[in-house]
């Protein structure tokens, strides 16, 4: 495996490099100011030499470690790659003590009875990623991994102690899936972890929680205070020098190339079968998922795996959806920009299925990046904590914002996608489907993406011969032994 110069580790709204040096290389250095940045850490690879990688191995971070940060900061700090591999074994068997078992690849495949049902045309035209095997139940595991391997190999190279990422301690906001993957993982690696949550946690998660150790503190909304009060808490303690070890990649950029694993996953799955991706629906609370997808695949594509990137389709629930408005607010400002009137308020999915390809086919030109730079320089216009209390079945993309937004909106506005709005109706409807033809185990949250499909599946969409995809991401809590 060739050797690879370490990635550069950019911000993304403003454009400062973090220094290669720093050990907590998580959060943009001007971060912290009130300039109305969406500053975020993006990880840019160098693709001199490197080829996506082709090998079978079952464990995600060994398959695909030429493309994390952690690996090529170890090579380039003199590990060899058999020693990188010794490491996240012995990381992934102590994982497997707590968690029962470790990261695995996880089936991307065909399903033709639900194919059928939605009336897509063949029986190879959805396809699934389910996510629900994976450690602790759901993709969050994944983005928090990412996070995990950059500490174990920053602490052995001597970047920092663990003396002083123990003293600094690890800090998450989540009231369930990413909560539960982040006191499993801290909780293998014997680090300490402090978790806030809000008043109408799961139960379920609560008790885990307290299994393994973590330290909770409840969040109550206030009157008069806009945003998550568990976000708002969270950043208090980053700001008291807590490690953020979240599944925002606003507050921890390394998150979103841990998450990216699952999308060389179904891109591997497609080449080995011959086949291409139309269609992505990805499932939206902060966007971390999302945004993983994006990375994941524009870096597939970077390196000729792929001839192009699926459409993607960001799925929010009818009670918040803070990335659609976003959205509407950037299509406006570039259909204005380049001549055309934009539409005044909701529009419907045929509408959007327009208007997107429209730009799509414009994406390159100088007024639709300037717009998106635009978006990213002035956060405050576009995106904003929700006004209401959120609610929904799908509980776990409730975000007041999602923090993950802009990164999004680009793969969105470049692949001809837009954001899919589902009620609580087509919400339950895409569980029971699931459930009962897919034989699957995922919650609400986890089966939002299928009820974006069949939103648009209600106004004939997608055409015809059309391949499309969907992530079943997080299944109902059950209590693991430790």
């Amino acid at each position: 495996m060739t050797t690879q110069r370490p990635p550069r580790l950019v911000c993304a709204g403003c454009g400062t490099v973090v220094p290669p040096e720093e050990p907590y290389p998580f959060r943009c250095p001007l971060a912290l100011g009130r300039d109305d940045i969406d500053h975020v850490v993006t990880r840019e690879l160098d693709p001199a030499g490197l080829a996506f990688p082709t090998g079978d191995h079952p464990h995600p971070f060994i398959r695909y470690r030429a493309m994390l940060a952690s690996y090529q900061m170890a090579r380039a700090g003199g590990v060899t790659d058999r020693v990188f591999i010794d490491w996240v074994g012995e990381l992934d068997r102590r994982i497997a003590a707590v968690a029962g078992h470790g990261f695995r690849t996880t089936p991307f495949e065909p399903h033709a009875a639900l194919s059928a049902r939605l009336g897509l045309g063949a029986d190879d035209a959805l396809w699934i990623k389910d996510e629900t095997g994976q450690v602790a139940g759901s993709h969050k595991a994944r983005h928090l991994m990412g996070i995990a391997l950059h500490l174990e190999v920053a602490e052995r190279l001597g970047k920092t102690t663990r003396e002083e990422t123990a003293r600094r301690g690890l800090a998450i906001a989540s009231c369930g899936n990413a909560a539960l993957a982040a006191a499993t993982l801290a909780r293998a690696t014997g680090r300490r972890l402090a978790v806030f949550i809000p008043t109408d946690a799961d139960a379920r998660v609560v008790a885990r929680l307290e299994e393994l150790g973590a330290d909770i503190t409840v969040c109550a909304r206030s009157e008069g205070v806009a945003g998550d009060p568990c976000y708002l808490a969270f950043h208090r303690a980053m700001a008291a020098q807590a490690l953020p070890f979240c599944c925002q990649g606003s507050d921890n950029g390394l998150t979103i190339e841990g998450g990216s694993t699952l999308a060389y996953e179904m891109v591997s799955g497609l080449t080995r079968e011959s086949r291409s991706l139309d269609r992505l629906f990805v499932q939206v609370g902060g966007g971390a998922l999302a945004s993983a997808c994006v990375q994941g695949l524009r870096e597939a594509r970077a390196l000729g795996a792929i001839a192009g990137m699926p459409r993607i389709h960001a799925v929010q629930t009818q009670g918040a959806w803070p990335l659609r408005r976003a959205y509407e607010r950037v299509r406006a400002r570039i259909l204005n920009r380049m001549g055309r009137s934009a539409p005044s308020g909701h529009t419907s999915p045929l509408e959007d299925e327009s208007l997107a390809e429209w730009i799509r086919t414009r994406a390159d030109r100088f007024e639709v990046t300037d717009e998106l730079r635009y978006a990213r320089t002035h956060r405050s216009q576009f995106m904003w904590p929700w006004e209401q209390t959120p609610l929904s079945i799908a509980h776990g993309i409730l975000d007041d914002e999602t923090y993950d937004g802009f990164a999004i909106l680009d793969g969105m506005i470049a692949s001809g996608g837009y954001p899919v709005t589902v009620s609580e109706e087509r919400l339950a409807e895409a569980n029971t489907l699931a459930r009962a033809v897919a034989h699957s185990r995922a919650d609400a949250t986890g089966t939002a993406g299928l009820a974006g499909l069949l939103e648009l599946r209600a106004h004939d969409l997608p055409p015809a011969g059309t391949s499309v995809a969907v992530l079943f991401t997080g299944g109902a809590h059950e209590s693991a032994r430790l």
